[in-house]
């Protein structure tokens, strides 16, 4: 088929996603493997491949089968990801559960999965009803590794009676060191070759609707994602990647841990909430080889850096002069890239659309920055091009040989300015998804028999080779106005978040009507020293200068100031359906 891997990646060490790490683990045993930022302290490959073998100890002492559920509840640190790369070597199957989440969803998500036991932070823990999962046999703190709260543990190798985890835990260093009584070596490294079908994780999307559904991942889809890293060198070995976006993402778990474990990179957990001071300080003192982001991150970064800059009178007078518009360009690009650490490659920019006025300014300057399109159920990537490729206002080239996309046409909709057809996104390959767990209606939904995966993307392809992705919206928040006209919210709400005191927005319709619900920016209207009344007037010039570049049936008729930040998904987007 289209999507089959070429073949030097179907041969050893790239024959099966857990081959992958029993070679990087053993070849990188003295390297760097994970730091956390917040305690500065680091742990090697050989470390974290000896804890993750403790692990499989503990999990095998208690009964745990290949193919069970574990349940993973907590910020990122070094533990989450130990945890998370202990459970799939094993052979089980990972359920990790964004932090973001309260307590009463984590343990609807926990019970829904059928997970057996649970890795959670103390914190969060303190706020959930053990007794409201029945299933779960054992709770193991993340932060101290200890067991705090279980029932009776099934024995392995059939031997009779029940015991404690608890005290499985409390003799696990005396059957670790009978087990390896040399040591832990890099020869001691072995995990087993699984069914490349069998479900690795079930990752619950965490979408802008509402509804959380159990994607079920496998080991190859995994590794359709992690084979295209190592091939594209987006991390290679002794490279560095910070990681800050909630690796119980697909996002970030598959390109800020999954991908630089595969081949000896060093990883920073961040551990804290990335705002855009924090990052740029945590950027230079780790001076990340690549960085990957969502568009609210760089777009902040952008409006608190860039504009600023480019805004001043000296600068707007120099950037109208075309001779000299080059060399201001380069002092702004020097500037970016030295707050971004001065050393990466790339930024890659994923889960949701870049600002166009951000990613035109940042493309004008040369700055090596790209956009991806990908969904948790493709775990998640769908189309990348490097930077220097990437075409602006695209979503990058579908995976050579990985992956594959065509357009359901839809008739009611106009053909690009080049004569293209528009419609639904529909994709195909290596990384799309099984289905939705225990949700048979909803996988017969999204997936066609062929492998067609309904992406519920609207948008269009484009050359070169007819894999360059164009997204222009959702189908759900798509607004079909009386006389019949298409409007996607993204497009308007992409101009206006760019204008003056704007921190983020909504655009509903409402009675027929289109309305802007506006949060502030909180740090320009102080700076300014603005009264709520003079915030209105400048909201209200920001709707007539919006509605003199949108096209007439875009207009917006007003601006509702929204007092707090919108509620957002743990990837920085707005939850749509809380505001209609």
């Amino acid at each position: 088929m289209a999507y089959e891997f070429e073949e030097q990646y179907r041969k050893p060490p790239y024959d099966g996603l857990l081959q992958i790490y029993q070679h990087s683990f053993a070849d990188n045993f003295p390297l760097p493997a994970l730091t956390d930022y917040i305690s500065g302290k680091t742990i090697s490959y050989g470390d974290m491949a000896r804890r993750i073998a403790r692990l499989h100890l503990f999990f095998e002492l208690s009964g745990v089968m290949p193919g069970d559920k574990i349940a993973i509840y907590g910020k990122n640190t070094p533990n989450w990801v130990i945890t998370f790369m202990a459970t799939i070597t094993y052979g089980a199957v990972i359920v990790p559960v964004l932090h973001d989440f309260n307590a009463t969803d984590a343990q609807n998500i926990i019970d829904h999965s059928d997970s057996v036991m649970l890795f959670v932070s103390d914190g969060l823990f303190t706020g959930m009803d053990y007794n409201a999962l029945p299933q779960v046999r054992a709770v193991v703190s993340l932060d101290t590794r200890t067991v705090i709260a279980e029932r009776s543990a099934n024995r392995a190798h059939g031997k009779r009676g029940p015991v404690t985890h608890k005290s499985i835990v409390m003799s696990l260093t005396r059957k670790f060191r009978q087990r390896y009584p040399h040591g832990f070596a890099p020869s001691d490294i072995f995990y087993p070759k699984v069914n490349g079908n069998d479900t690795c994780v079930i990752n619950y999307t965490s979408g802008t609707t509402g509804f959380s559904k159990g994607v079920m991942l496998s080991f190859d889809n995994l590794r359709g994602n992690v084979v295209f890293g190592i091939r594209s060198k987006l991390h290679y070995q002794n490279s560095r990647a910070l990681s800050f976006l909630p690796l119980a993402h697909a996002y970030g778990c598959a390109f800020d841990m999954l991908t630089p474990l595969a081949v000896g990179s060093h990883v920073t957990l961040l551990g804290k909430t990335p705002t855009p001071m924090l990052l740029l300080r945590a950027m230079r003192q780790v001076r990340p080889s690549l960085i990957i982001c969502v568009p609210l991150i760089l777009e902040k970064i952008y409006r608190k850096v860039v504009v600023p800059m480019i805004t001043k009178k000296p600068i707007r007078w120099v950037l109208a002069v075309p001779m000299l518009e080059k060399a201001v360009y380069s002092i702004i690009r020097n500037k970016l890239v030295d707050a971004f650490g001065g050393v990466f490659e790339e930024v890659i920019v994923g889960g949701a659309p870049l600002n166009s006025e951000v990613e035109d300014f940042l493309c004008r300057i040369k700055f090596p920055v790209t956009v991806g399109y990908g969904m948790t159920e493709c775990g998640p990537l769908i189309s990348y091009s490097p930077w220097r490729r990437f075409e602006p206002g695209s979503a990058g080239r579908t995976l050579k040989g990985i992956m594959e996309a065509k357009v359901l046409v839809d008739e009611t909709l106009p053909k690009t300015e080049e004569g293209l057809p528009q419609g639904e996104i529909l994709v195909r390959g290596m990384n799309v998804m099984k289905g939705y767990y225990k949700n048979p209606e909803a996988t017969e939904a999204a997936l066609e028999e062929d492998g067609w995966l309904h992406t519920g993307d609207m948008g269009w392809i484009s050359a070169p080779n007819g894999r360059t992705v164009h997204i222009r919206g959702r189908y759900k928040t798509m607004i079909l106005t009386a006389n019949g006209q298409n409007i996607y919210p993204e497009e308007i709400e992409s101009k206006l978040s760019n204008m003056p005191y704007v921190n983020e927005c909504l655009v509903l319709e409402r009675n027929g009507h289109l309305v802007a619900l506006c949060h502030p920016d909180d740090e320009q209207v102080a700076r300014d020293g603005l009264s709520n009344e003079q915030l209105q007037e400048a909201m209200e010039s920001n709707r007539k200068w919006l509605n003199s570049i949108v096209a007439p049936y875009e207009q917006v008729m007003s601006i509702e100031i929204m007092p707090e930040e919108f509620e957002k998904t743990p990837k920085r987007s707005i939850r749509r359906f809380l505001y209609k």
